[in-house]
């Protein structure tokens, strides 16, 4: 069985799609029409762009996003498609490229979901308040713990459970930065802050996930061609009305990606392929199952590989 897998912030590098759009013009499609969506060319800063720029949360979402659909669509050119996959599964904006390949969502209202989704994040808390660490070489019970000891009154919370050793935790800086110190005293091997403008997943987002709220509601959701592991529940989801509302839950709530992947392992999931920028979800996925085989669909050469 396979799962197709999509990744979320950080795997942006300026360039990335520009050689399946050249290569393929379903791919090509992509770039245009989320830049109509948008109203401004997208395309242009992923190509030509600055990667400070590109960085910023509001342009990173739909522009990753954008790029696993140009990914996808290019499959979907050399004969592959939804058809040969049993799940899809997204790390956090992942979760709504997922959908879009699924067809649950149309690629202009994902554009314009995420671009709203990026900028209500980055809002949500004044720059500098906020932080996010990376705690390396501890489970997720003991990251939760050590959040909760550094929270101190403040937010301090495990906002992605990655693999089986690196939880990402997340609330307000002087409680994160606590949390590291407390997380080297009992036995992390690193503690890295993480360069991010916000406080992702954590309660500290709140008034972004007000936003989501009613932005979803205007949005009609179908029932996804094949399962959508969640991240805020690591179960298959395919009722629209429980996506809507998970996709609002996603927003505070923590990226359960190592329970997900265990879940696909257990449902018989054997090969993962990455559709979109960097190698990021293979490596956390090999590192909780250890007999997965993953796959990247990312440039032509990918593609060619597939097809053997």
């Amino acid at each position: 069985m396979r799962a197709f897998v999509f990744p979320g912030q950080g795997a942006q590098v300026i360039g990335m799609g520009r050689d399946l759009a050249e290569a393929y013009p379903a791919a090509r499609e992509v770039f245009d029409e989320v830049d109509e969506a948008l109203g401004e060319k997208l395309s242009d800063l992923i190509w030509n762009g600055d990667i400070e720029t590109l960085t910023l949360t509001q342009n990173a979402q739909p522009a990753l996003m954008a790029t696993s659909l140009a990914a996808f669509r290019a499959l979907e050119a050399e004969g592959f498609g939804i058809k040969d996959a049993d799940y899809v599964a997204g790390h956090s904006l992942g979760e709504y490229s997922a959908l879009c390949a699924a067809g649950a969502l149309t690629l202009s209202d994902t554009a314009r979901l995420l671009r709203l989704r990026g900028q209500a994040m980055q809002e949500a808390v004044p720059v500098g308040q906020g932080a996010m660490a990376a705690i390396l070489g501890l489970d997720f019970a003991a990251v939760e713990q050590i959040a909760r000891d550094a929270a101190e009154d403040e937010v301090c919370q495990a906002a992605n459970d990655n693999d089986p050793a690196q939880v990402v935790i997340s609330g307000h800086k002087a409680a994160v930065e606590r949390a590291a110190v407390l997380a080297k005293e009992r036995g992390a091997k690193r503690a890295l802050m993480l360069p991010v403008s916000a406080p992702f997943h954590s309660a500290l987002m709140q008034p972004a996930a007000a936003v989501m709220a009613e932005a979803l509601a205007g949005v009609e959701i179908g029932a996804p061609a094949v399962p959508l592991i969640a991240n805020v529940l690591a179960e298959p989801v395919v009722e629209p009305g429980l996506i809507r509302r998970l996709l609002v839950e996603q927003v505070t709530g923590s990226v359960r990606w190592r329970e997900s992947v265990l879940f696909l392992q257990g449902a018989g999931v054997t090969e993962y392929w990455e559709i979109g920028a960097g190698k990021a979800l293979s490596g956390m996925i090999k590192r909780i199952d250890k007999e997965a085989v993953a796959k990247n669909v990312a440039t032509p050469a990918d593609l060619a590989a597939l097809k053997g």
